[in-house]
């Protein structure tokens, strides 16, 4: 999700596409937030690890 955000945000500025930006930025914070709780052992949605 991290590096699908990443793409977006880059797309979004380069082609000048406002809704492409909003999207990178929603998917980047909702990875940051699922790897960092991951990382601290937290179960989420009834897995442990999602790889």
């Amino acid at each position: 999700m991290i590096i699908l955000g990443a793409i977006l945000l880059i797309l979004g500025f380069l082609l000048d596409i406002p809704i492409l930006w909003t999207v990178g930025i929603v998917l980047v914070a909702i990875g940051v937030i699922l790897f960092l709780l991951g990382a601290a052992g937290r179960t989420i949605g009834g897995r442990k690890h999602w790889f």
